[in-house]
């Protein structure tokens, strides 16, 4: 299978001396294009540096990260941003919605700042895969909380990027709110061709993902295939003896 992001031997070390702290340790993994990965660990295992590095939002210490064949560490600073605005898409806990925006404009937002035109007709099309084409006109305030991750998904769904990524993407959301968008980064994959690649600290987002990543002291201690909710919850309680 063709991988969307590679990362070889990455590492990322903040600060120095003595008060260095090793935050990703020689992590190599090839993430497949198509697919939807999640990425878990403990509190402090490397789960969002990994996610930031592979997305371009950070540069590593030490290693490669390609993306599309693209290596992210030969780009400017300016070539890196045009690369996150064309062909990554985000998903935060935080909505990060502009609140004097429309649903349409706030889903465009990342269009306009490429300087490029929105397809109406896939404009459309994603507005009503994220169950929101009556709401297109409305701002944020008169959304739920549900409705405005949709709207985040919507966002990075509308550049048509090679890879979405999710921090957390339902942290903040209720159980039954959490299970639609989890199901609609899921139709994303399956009906749209999407990668999706999401840090989570839930089994139960988890197991909407093909893969699982896990994460422990900075380093890829194990993989699991075709998660359930229950395998990755056990999986999870036996991670702790990775953590000096």
């Amino acid at each position: 299978m063709a991988e969307a992001v590679v990362l070889e031997q990455v590492s990322k070390v903040y600060g120095k001396g003595r008060g260095a702290v090793a935050a990703l340790r020689e992590v190599s993994v090839g993430l497949p294009k198509g697919g939807f990965t999640a990425v878990m660990g403990p509190s402090g295992s490397g789960k969002s540096t990994f996610l930031h590095c592979a997305a371009g939002l950070d540069t590593p210490t030490a290693g490669s990260v390609r993306l599309g064949g693209t290596e992210l560490a030969t780009l400017s600073e300016t070539r890196l941003t045009e690369l996150r605005r064309r062909r990554v898409g985000f998903v935060f806990q935080a909505f990060n919605l502009v609140p004097s925006l429309t649903v349409a404009q706030n889903v465009t937002l990342p269009l306009r700042m490429a300087r490029a035109k929105a397809d109406p007709a896939w404009l459309g099309e994603v507005l009503e895969r994220v169950g929101l084409g009556g709401r297109a006109g409305h701002r944020p305030g008169q959304l739920s909380g549900g409705q405005q991750q949709r709207v985040a998904i919507a966002r990075a769904l509308v550049t048509r990027p090679e890879v979405v990524f999710g921090d957390e993407p339902t942290g903040a959301l209720d159980t039954m709110t959490a299970k639609d968008v989890l199901a609609l980064l899921r139709e994303a994959v399956d009906a749209l061709g999407q990668t999706v690649v999401m840090v989570t600290h839930d089994p139960v987002a988890a197991s909407y993902a093909d893969t699982v990543l896990y994460l422990a002291d900075g380093r890829i201690v194990d993989a699991m295939s075709a998660p359930t909710a229950g395998a990755v919850a056990e999986r999870m309680t036996r991670l702790g003896a990775y953590v000096r």
